[in-house]
């Protein structure tokens, strides 16, 4: 019971972030991708004789690294080295964070008002009333070649 212990982690990690740049957009098509493709697979890191994992190993990896605070600190990492192998200059430094901060300080979202859930089953004799009346009016109000084949016969 629970997760299996044999699953290959840092492939998973790796086959994560090619999901991002190859734009795969499920976990459930990346899956898919792993086991049609044996390149992918590899290239991910997986052995032949690995299994591929399943969504919930995915979820239970990625609550995980979700949980602890290591991919800040290597993304840190990674930025120092790049800036003392002059990738980066002290510019892109401070463009990049401008456009971070940018990013942190967005609006909230606007809540729309949920609209009322419609009743299921049958009209009462008011609203059916009323409902045929309306129908029969946007009918007789189209313009003629969006009327039923019927109703053009007649006209030239």
């Amino acid at each position: 019971m629970g997760a299996p212990e044999e699953l290959n982690y840092a492939a998973m990690i790796i086959s994560t972030f090619v999901r991002y740049i190859e734009r795969i957009p499920t976990m459930k098509d990346l899956i898919k991708r792993l086991h049609d493709d044996l390149a992918f697979k590899l290239n991910c890191g997986f052995l032949v004789s690995d299994h591929v994992p399943s969504e919930s190993s995915y979820s239970r990896l990625i609550t995980k690294l979700e949980e602890s605070d290591i991919l800040e600190k290597e993304q840190e990492k990674v930025v120092l080295q790049a800036i003392a192998e002059g990738f980066i200059t002290d510019d892109t430094v401070a463009i990049d964070a401008t456009h971070f901060e940018a990013r942190d300080q967005a609006q909230p979202k606007e809540e729309k008002p949920k609209s009322e859930p419609q009743k299921r089953g049958r009209k009462s004799k008011d609203e059916r009333d009323g409902w045929l009346k309306e129908q029969a009016e946007t009918e007789a109000n189209l313009p003629l070649y969006d009327r039923k084949i019927v109703f053009q016969l007649d006209v030239p």
